[in-house]
């Protein structure tokens, strides 16, 4: 993918390490820095935004291929696939963005993408395998026990999302 302008750091795990909490702690210390900040998260299962019963929700059951829901304070799209094969890549969804809204973007998924900045989380009681020895975009490891040998990236406490949103400020952001 080209260089998009703007920094996008993702967040790496494995299932279970607590991405999306994390993510919950950082982007409110991060906006305090004064960023504007936008997520894309990629999700392994089917969702809906809205309910059975609400106007949206039948407009797309109708079928509908693109549901736009639009109020004075928040908009959503909702584009329905015939098939998986038509799920868009990170990629796409990035150079789709409104730029102008924005001055970082935070990924949740899509770990084995290679084209963006991550950091990965690990908990040791999961018992997984380390991502970043795999995988050189990765530049720095959050993990809540220190790992028995020195990963040569950054070491962050995964427990200490002010540390997590100082180090994507000043690697990722400042140093765009």
């Amino acid at each position: 993918m080209k260089n998009p302008g703007f920094p996008i750091v993702g967040f790496s795990a494995w299932s279970g390490t607590g991405k999306t909490t994390l993510l919950t702690q950082v982007i409110p210390r991060l906006k305090a820095k004064g960023l504007r900040v936008a997520v894309i998260k990629h999700a392994h299962h089917h969702f809906d935004l809205d309910r059975p019963g609400k106007d949206s929700y039948e407009l797309r059951k109708s079928g509908a291929d693109h549901t736009i829901i639009c109020t004075a304070t928040r908009m959503a799209a909702i584009t329905e696939f015939a098939s998986p094969e038509q799920e868009p890549t990170l990629e796409q969804i990035v150079e789709g963005l409104d730029t102008d809204r924005f001055d970082i973007l935070l990924v949740e998924g899509y770990k084995h993408l290679a084209f963006y900045a991550k950091i990965e989380l690990h908990r040791a009681a999961l018992g997984k395998p380390f991502l970043h020895p795999q995988d050189p975009t990765i530049i720095a490891l959050a993990c809540d026990e220190e790992p028995a040998e020195a990963p040569g990236i950054p070491v962050l406490d995964i427990n200490n999302p002010s540390a997590i949103a100082d180090f994507i400020y000043d690697e990722v952001y400042s140093g765009k």
